[in-house]
């Protein structure tokens, strides 16, 4: 499972409707107008994207830190 760095929306990577490169990884969509969104602004997206795992990791590790 993936997650289509537009919208949110988890996909099956088989399942996608389009993929893009981008400096050297491979980024899955929901749905062709997600992909191009994409390719209009791809640092949008990633940067997005990064700061989710950010968030997500501090939060693991709030939690660990509270046990």
């Amino acid at each position: 499972m993936v997650k289509d760095p537009v919208c949110g929306m988890n996909i099956e990577e088989e399942q996608a409707a389009g993929t893009c490169r981008y400096q050297g990884r491979t980024y899955y969509f929901c749905a062709p107008g997600c992909k191009r969104e994409f390719e209009q602004e791809p640092e949008k997206y990633v940067h997005k994207l990064l700061n989710e795992i950010h968030v997500h990791n501090s939060n693991i590790q709030t939690k660990e830190n509270q046990q």
